[in-house]
Formats: C-alpha cells, sequence, structure tokens
C-alpha cells in the first residue's frame, strides 16, 4: 500500500527540527530504540514536537500561526537567500560599469576601530535598570543595543562607545551572542561615575530643561539602556539631579512639534548623536531619524517683530485673536481673502508651540 502522506508540521526530520532554534524533538523516552526491517521504531509512536516548549497540538491559534509561519520561512529561506546574493553581486557590478561608489566594504569598516576614529564624542549606555524590565523588556533593550553597535561599527568616523553597569540580566542576555567578548566595544561592570570623571558627564533625558546645542569631545553623553513602556517616567532625569551630574534634552522643540512625548529609543538617540558628530545639523538628524509614525510639525523660529515686518512689506492685513469681525460682510471679504486664484480654500496648518 502506499505510504500516507504526513502533514507539514510532521514532514521536517529530526535533523532539520534540532537545528532550528525555537523547535525541539522529545522522543518519550529515555532509551535508544532498535529498528526492525521497516525502519520504524516504536519510539516514533511516541514522538513529541515542541514549539517555544509547547507541543505542538497544545498550541494556540496565535502560536501554531507562528509555528507555521517558522516552518514555511525554513523552506524558502535558501532560494531568498541566493536571490540577495545575485541581486547584491548585479548591484556591484552595475556600479562599476558607472563608475558609483558602494561606500566602505564590511572588510573596510572592519579594519576602522573607535581607538583609530578621528570623533572622540563619547556615549555611554547606562544598563543598571535590569531589575525594572520585563525579560520582554530586557530582550528589546540589548536588540536596540546591538543596532548601536551595528551604527557605530558601520560608521567611517565611529564614536566612543561604553556600556556600564554591565552585570546581571544584562550580561546574560548578551552572552548568547557569541565572541561579543571581542567586539569593538567598551565593556563596564560598575556604574558610570566611577568610570568617567563626574563635571564631563551629560545624562540625556526628555524631562531635562537644559538643551543640547552642540557635542563636545570632552564630555560623555549617556543613553538611559530601559525600555520601559512610559511606565518609569522621569528615572533617568530623577538619576542625574541625585548624583548631581548635567543633564540636558535632544533639540526636537527648535525644530518640531510633536504631539506626543519626545520619548525615542535607544537607538534612535544613538543616531541622532552619530550624525551630528558627522557634521550635520541636529535638524538634518532628526528629519532623518525620527520615524515617520510620529506626528511632527516644522516649527518657525522666526520672532513676532520679524513676522510683522515681512507681512507689512507683502500687503497682508494681520488680524490678532482678540480682534472680531463685527459686519457681516466683513467676514465675507476676509473669507474670499483665503482663497486662491483658482477657488480652492487654502487650508493652514495650526502650530502651537510648547
Amino acid at each position: 500500500m502506499p505510504e500516507e502522506k504526513r502533514p507539514l508540521e510532521d514532514s521536517l526530520s529530526n535533523d532539520e527540527s534540532k537545528k532550528k532554534s525555537n523547535i525541539q524533538t522529545d522522543s518519550g523516552c529515555g532509551t535508544s530504540c532498535d529498528r526492525g526491517d521497516s525502519g520504524t521504531s516504536e519510539c516514533d509512536s511516541k514522538e513529541v514536537k515542541l514549539f517555544n516548549g509547547v507541543e505542538i497540538s497544545k498550541l494556540t491559534k496565535r502560536q501554531r500561526k507562528k509555528y507555521m509561519k517558522c516552518l514555511k520561512w525554513d523552506q524558502v529561506k535558501k532560494e531568498k537567500r541566493l536571490k540577495e546574493r545575485l541581486k547584491m553581486k548585479e548591484k556591484k557590478y552595475q556600479a562599476k560599469l558607472n563608475n558609483i561608489d558602494l561606500g566602505p566594504s564590511r572588510k573596510e569598516l572592519k579594519r576602522i576601530k573607535m581607538k583609530d576614529s578621528p570623533c572622540k564624542v563619547s556615549v555611554c549606555i547606562d544598563l543598571s535598570f535590569d531589575e525594572l524590565m520585563t525579560d520582554k523588556d530586557m530582550a528589546k533593550t540589548i536588540k536596540q543595543i546591538l543596532r548601536v553597535y551595528t551604527e557605530n561599527r558601520r560608521s567611517k568616523t565611529p564614536m566612543q562607545l561604553h556600556l556600564s553597569s554591565f552585570n546581571g540580566r544584562s550580561k546574560k542576555e548578551f552572552s548568547r551572542h557569541h565572541g561579543y567578548e571581542h567586539w569593538d566595544l567598551n565593556f563596564h561592570s560598575i556604574d558610570y561615575i566611577d568610570i568617567f570623571p563626574k563635571e564631563n558627564l551629560v545624562y540625556l533625558s526628555s524631562e531635562s530643561d537644559n538643551v543640547l546645542s552642540k557635542l563636545d569631545d570632552e564630555k560623555i553623553y549617556i543613553i538611559g539602556g530601559l525600555v520601559d513602556h512610559n511606565s518609569q517616567k522621569g528615572i533617568c532625569y530623577n538619576k542625574a539631579v541625585e548624583q548631581g551630574i548635567d543633564h540636558a534634552k535632544l533639540p526636537i522643540d527648535e525644530y518640531f512639534w510633536m504631539k506626543h512625548r519626545k520619548v525615542l529609543t535607544i537607538n534612535q538617540v544613538f543616531e541622532i548623536l552619530l550624525y551630528v558628530s558627522k557634521g550635520s545639523t541636529f535638524k538634518e538628524a532628526f528629519e532623518q531619524i525620527l520615524p515617520k509614525r510620529k506626528q511632527k510639525v516644522a516649527t518657525n523660529n522666526e520672532t513676532d517683530e520679524d513676522k510683522s515686518i515681512e507681512d507689512d512689506e507683502k500687503g497682508v492685513d494681520i488680524m490678532t485673536d482678540n480682534e472680531k469681525i463685527i459686519n457681516p460682510g466683513d467676514a465675507t471679504a476676509f473669507q474670499n481673502s483665503q482663497e486662491t486664484e483658482n477657488g480652492n480654500s487654502l487650508d493652514l496648518p495650526l502650530c502651537t508651540n510648547i
């Protein structure tokens, strides 16, 4: 009789399933079994497959969806990687024909070390908040730090990057990445205040009233290594005040009005500092780094006096908020003055300076 087809989730061999980091196989017994002429054993009928520590038959609807997605990715990843390599090869070939510079290669970037970088701006990520985060948030924090390291490693002028209070859960989470000890990164098990001169420390916090206008090579800019979903508001600012060190916030208010709190991720703050260290302005850095999902409106830095002079030169009538239109005819004339040449009214955004 023809062999019955097995379901997709049972089609993976034991070797393939063991290669997956989150799919495990439990034979169901602790002893080895002899296989007969048919090539099967009693253990095959007792074999239990696990996904994230849960039996396949007991997965919830959401877990099964993730499991099937994992199986599907395992089937197509080799083909997808091959397409990516061919695409990159074609890109390099076309760049060579057209004399286009694709930037430094990975080999060239690996030769660039922090100690040889012309940029001496120092950034330290404070990892002293381990106990305030859940395991999930701790993993997100380490993931953001990995992105920080990647951006700094790919830069032609990397900044001096430090991790302070690197112990406990943060170090345990980092240990999953084999060879991290050899990375071009300064690890410190003690707090930053015991590493650097106190007068050179500047803690970056959105709650601070001080505005960071430029970067100083003598200063060490501290970024709080914390993912808390706004459950620990002001904790970095309060720590800086208690320790008696300087604190400052990024000059977002000078260029943009944002609807929500101006709290950015660890890697976003670092990338902004990296852009500025390369010679860009803070405004250019914000335009590149701030996510598009954050609603932001460009602010106008002109004073009211400058605006009135400019409007008088253009012959524009200015109405203050306290002036009222009494005559209905005047109201109609004012409304008509806001119309364009084709008859469409202008929608003028209302910006509120905080």
